[in-house]
């Protein structure tokens, strides 16, 4: 229970995830009701500290589409995300934590920053970009379940997402080339595909994004992650 609402079942070893976003409150009651009785524990939320993120030369038809054909288009591509985030593959590999996707790269835009493009305001980046030459190759930072794998999205590209567990969901966007498919299941260090800048993207990087169920989060908080020694 996060707040007095239930969110998550933990999975048969006892794990469970729960995430909070960019603005979150400054305080969350975690509420866990088992058989030997109920736990809670409050929790103080530090937090973030996010650029304003200007870009300017975009398309128009990246930033503000009006042509109904492509509004239908983008309709129905946010509907198969939709779908894909509804996975709740029942494995807690996120449990492992995760490695960064990339060997090289260089961060050219933080998580949270508030986007202005073209001049105009958009809502803030929920992902973290990270500068890495074409043709890099992209790497599963965790064991998981694809759950989308689609070359052509309009703002994404080349786009992959992939189930970690609990329906914590990491997106791989831009990329120049796919190498999985939805429904397959994937380990930590295999290929999944190579940086490109497909869809809305002014130079190859990757976006790499982290999602639990409708809450957006920093993945590079994850990576490195260690469980804490139960001795």
């Amino acid at each position: 229970m996060l707040d007095g609402q239930r969110v998550t079942t933990a999975s048969e070893a006892g794990w469970f995830f729960i995430g909070f976003d960019r603005d979150a409150p400054a305080s969350a009651e975690i509420r866990v009701d088992a058989p030997a009785g109920p736990a809670v524990q409050r929790l103080d939320i530090i937090p973030g500290d996010f650029d304003i993120q200007r870009i300017s030369g975009l398309p128009q038809d990246q930033v503000s589409p009006t042509d109904p054909a492509l509004l239908a288009r983008i309709r129905r591509e946010s509907a198969l995300k939709a779908r894909a985030l509804e996975s709740r593959w029942d494995a807690d590999a996120f449990t492992a934590g995760f490695n960064m996707p990339l060997e090289t790269w260089r961060v050219s835009a933080r998580f949270g920053g508030q986007r202005i493009l073209n001049g105009e305001a958009k809502r803030p980046h929920y992902g973290a970009d990270l500068a890495a030459r074409a043709g890099s190759v992209i790497r599963a930072p965790c064991d998981g379940l694809v759950t989308l794998a689609e070359p052509a999205m309009h703002f994404e590209g080349g786009l992959t997402m992939i189930d970690h567990g609990q329906g914590l969901t990491s997106f791989y966007l831009h990329q120049s080339r796919l190498d999985v498919a939805a429904g397959q299941r994937v380990v930590r260090g295999q290929a999944i595909g190579a940086v490109g800048m497909t869809g809305r993207a002014t130079g190859p990087h990757l976006c790499w994004r982290l999602r639990w169920r409708d809450r957006n989060l920093d993945p590079t908080l994850l990576a490195g992650f260690l469980l804490p020694d139960p001795g």
